[in-house]
């Protein structure tokens, strides 16, 4: 992909995300063999501003709706999960900006390659010192952490008195601490089944000092610096939406491979695939599941981005139907992957077939956080109680 396509197409994430397919597939291998994402399609990538997307443009990002952002995610998906998986967790470290003093989110985004990765929170405490924090300890699935030029690390804070510093709510506030990503020593244990490209591994600091002004905390949405609705929805919200972007890609390219495959096949003792009526009419409910989990998404995202308040962060029930139309459009992809499997028989199982590093990729994609069936179980509870706290993801 040369300067000049990439500018041509500078107005549609969607399309520029679409013209890297070709240079996508042909380093599909070597992603999985070496778990990076070679050269030249890291530049040609970056050069397609896919890591930018939800940055905003007071730091130089291109703040797209966030419809637009799952559908560049699914394309980008349906030519390889792993690279589709690192650009929307890119994206969703991205989102830390708006938390951050305005000239340290500059200083970081000033490199047009800039990428934050890091692990989830766990139970590490950073110290509070004159200026700032102090840090060790180990965090974990840090995806995209080898393209990352900065990353992060969530800890509760330990004030000088050492009791825990606290949010408006009144429980231990996460903080989010960034530093030049050359200080974290990783640690090489991503053997998984699948998405192996991410290199989701593991990390450590020892008594990293971090200054204040590189940390902020992403808990609480009416502190960012960056109005719109865009920054409304709340980052568990936009990091849900990543992933069905990406179990869309793959269940997309899963169902183009079986039609390819059923005009094509046929099994021993059998007519061809596509004359066969049970596989037509099931391929058929797939098609329109996955249309219609995809129609929800966006219509769900394009009702609360149309409602949001510049300031104010999106409410409890906008919240609860994002992540109602996120986990079901989850399911129908892992879903949709089952089919195709067991349906293509044994030109599934063979490796470097277009549907064995896919099925391990959904496979992995659903034992995420973000898969869980107890979402609808949350969900539910909300729709008949309410969520009097304020606080559902």
């Amino acid at each position: 992909m040369n300067d000049a396509s990439v500018q041509t197409l500078s107005s549609d994430p969607i399309a520029r995300a679409r013209a890297l397919g070709p240079a996508i597939t042909a380093a599909g291998d070597e992603i999985e063999r070496t778990q990076t994402i070679p050269e030249p399609l890291w530049s040609q990538v970056v050069a397609a501003r896919m890591p930018r997307m939800l940055l905003p443009r007071s730091v130089g990002g291109d703040q797209v709706e966030p419809w637009v952002y799952m559908r560049a995610i699914e394309e980008i998906s349906r030519f390889d999960g792993s690279l589709g998986w690192n650009l929307f967790v890119a994206n969703s470290a991205a989102l830390i900006a708006p938390f951050i003093p305005l000239e340290s989110a500059r200083t970081i985004y000033a490199d047009p390659r800039a990428v934050i990765a890091w692990g989830p929170p766990n139970e590490h405490k950073a110290v509070a010192v004159p200026g700032g924090y102090r840090i060790t300890g180990e965090w974990y699935f840090a995806s995209g952490c080898r393209q990352a030029t900065w990353m992060g690390a969530h800890a509760h804070v330990v004030e000088p008195d050492g009791s825990l510093r606290l949010n408006r709510f009144g429980r231990p506030t996460t903080r989010t601490l960034l530093y030049p990503a050359h200080h974290a020593e990783h640690i090489e244990d991503w053997n998984t089944l699948g998405m192996r490209g991410t290199a989701s591994e593991g990390y450590r600091l020892r008594d990293l000092f971090v200054p204040e002004e590189f940390s902020g905390t992403r808990e609480d949405p009416t502190l960012r610096r960056d109005t719109g609705p865009l920054y409304a929805f709340t980052m568990p919200g936009l990091y849900a939406v990543g992933v069905v972007g990406v179990a869309f890609g793959i269940a997309r390219a899963m169902l183009d491979a079986f039609a390819d495959l059923a005009r094509e096949k046929t099994p021993r003792g059998l007519v061809r695939l596509a004359d066969n009526a049970v596989v037509q009419s099931a391929y058929a409910h797939r098609e329109a599941n996955l249309g219609s989990a995809r129609s929800y998404m966006v219509e769900t995202l394009r009702d609360i981005y149309d409602r949001a308040d510049d300031v104010e962060p999106v409410g409890s029930e906008d919240r609860v139907a994002l992540r109602l139309a996120c986990a079901h459009g989850i399911g129908v992809a892992i879903e949709i992957a089952d089919y195709v499997y067991k349906a293509a028989g044994t030109s599934a199982i063979f490796k470097g077939t277009p549907f064995e590093r896919r099925f391990r990729d959904m496979h992995t994609l659903s034992q995420q956080i973000q898969s869980r069936d107890s979402h609808f179980e949350a969900v539910g509870r909300t729709m008949f109680n309410g969520d009097p706290d304020g606080t559902f993801l």
